[in-house]
């Protein structure tokens, strides 16, 4: 049983399973990297517990099976290969050789290794009875312009994921610390109305999957505690335990109502919060905003000193005074680009961040610190 694969092809694909198989795991079989041949392919699979990872690559092969080999000495040795070509050859062992380099890698039986269940291209089947198809483009904007906004706590439980909402509305995601909120919108009916958490770190597992994909459609299917995505006709899967339970009610901390309305250059106003910022207090990284007439002034001051900096801004609204924790703005507005808009409903109460142009999409609520 033997398979070539070119150097490049299998590089690509195990750095994608890297990061997913751990080093170290209460189940040893975790730190395995699974291989398998079947008439058409070589599947490369793994999983820690949380996230499961298959990706296919269709090459002639010969024969069929299914092997575990250790991970981490797999995939040193695949990055270092001196070769353009790899040739893997399974048995008792796993032989590897390409250019003038040849090894032989101990494999360990399957039994007990767990069974990893991915969703299929297909439509629903079990144990993922719900599916719908999105573009690539607007999941990856979904999951990453919100994930920031999730909680690096343990004690903050639920909000250390991202809630993803599926309606005959569209598809919304959701992530907050309690500190600020972000909502990304996607306005594309969906077949089925639920509400799922997926833990933040897995979302950072399907952004660095969905951006090796590139365009296209995502199969997104649901089981019981189970999210899988597949894309590329099935050419790469996934799947990723669900958190229990759903945020508490958050549309009650968006406000409504907006006595000043301020829109500017995103760039601009960026890298002058970014300037300001560095002087500003090292606790609560405050930056105080002034909107005037035409202008906003940003100003700092901390152990370094302080300092200021005008920029232009069109203003809706009666001059306001407000202060923020500049990381937590910074990262409300780092899905921008082009114009925006800062939507305040007071000093002290929270503030909307959004895109110049559309209401619908991405939109961020912070908030103010205590002026």
């Amino acid at each position: 049983m033997k398979v070539k694969v070119p150097k490049t092809l299998l590089t690509e694909h195990v750095a994608l399973l890297e990061r997913v198989i751990p080093t170290r795991s209460s189940n040893p079989l975790f730190t395995y990297l699974g291989l398998a041949l079947t008439p058409d392919a070589l599947v490369l699979f793994g999983t820690n517990g949380e996230v499961d990872l298959e990706v296919r690559l269709e090459l002639p092969t010969e024969g069929e099976g299914r092997f575990l080999v250790p991970a981490q000495p797999f995939f040193q040795l695949v990055k270092s290969l001196p070769g353009d070509q790899v040739e893997l050859g399974f048995g008792a062992e796993l032989s590897l050789s390409s250019g003038s380099f040849s090894t032989r890698l101990s494999l360990a039986p399957d039994e007990g290794y767990p069974e990893l269940f991915f969703p299929s291209l297909e439509g629903p089947a079990e144990p993922y009875p719900l599916q719908t198809l999105l573009p690539v483009e607007e999941l990856l904007k979904a999951l990453s312009h919100v994930r920031y906004a999730a909680s690096n706590e343990e004690y903050r439980a639920i909000f250390r994921g991202v809630q993803l909402e599926f309606s005959e509305g569209g598809l919304r995601s959701v992530a907050s610390d309690g500190y600020r909120l972000a909502l990304y919108r996607l306005a594309k009916p969906q077949p089925f109305a639920k509400k799922v958490v997926v833990p933040a770190r897995s979302v950072d597992e399907m952004v660095r999957v969905l951006k090796g994909t590139g365009e296209g459609e995502v199969a997104l299917a649901l089981g019981p505690g189970v999210l899988g995505l597949a894309t590329g006709k099935g050419q790469l899967r996934m799947a990723v335990r669900l958190m229990e339970g759903e945020f508490p009610d958050y549309e009650r901390v968006i406000p409504k109502e907006f006595p000043l309305k301020a829109a500017f250059d995103v760039e601009a106003f960026r890298e002058a919060l970014r300037r300001v910022s560095v002087l500003s207090d090292r606790q609560n990284h405050r930056v105080d905003l002034l909107f005037e007439e035409g202008r906003v002034l940003l100003s700092a001051e901390g152990d370094y000193g302080k300092g200021q900096e005008e920029v232009p801004v069109h203003l809706e609204g009666l001059p306001l005074a407000v202060a923020y924790n500049a990381r937590y703005l910074l990262e409300a507005l780092s899905p921008l680009s082009g114009q925006a808009v800062l939507l305040l409903s007071g000093p002290t109460s929270p503030s909307l961040v959004r895109p110049g142009e559309a209401a619908e999409g991405y939109q961020a609520v912070v908030v103010p610190l205590r002026v």
